[in-house]
């Protein structure tokens, strides 16, 4: 029986399911030479480059949504206590 290959391409995204190290969990996430994003050291598809400066932006912007998510949902505003409601009459 042969054996599947531990790393590779499916229709042109990367996989690696070999067993991670240490070294090489730190140096995928930290490429100063490569783009925003690199392959992933384990698993399918691409993870941020943390070496690039777009990656921090991507970041700090999904940081930002999550805090106006969080945070933004808990009281009602002014407009939505201040309404009555609204009669319709269809002839």
């Amino acid at each position: 029986m042969t054996d599947k290959p531990q790393s590779g391409e499916i229709f042109g995204v990367p996989y690696n399911f070999e067993r991670p190290s240490m070294k090489r969990l730190l140096s995928s996430y930290w490429q100063p030479g490569e783009g925003m994003l690199v392959e992933k050291p384990f698993g399918v598809g691409y993870t941020l480059n943390l070496a690039n400066w777009r990656s921090w932006i991507v970041l700090a912007i999904a940081g930002v949504l999550l805090y106006q998510e969080t945070s933004g949902s808990e009281e009602p505003t002014e407009e939505t206590e201040d309404e009555e409601p609204v009669e319709v009459i269809v002839d």
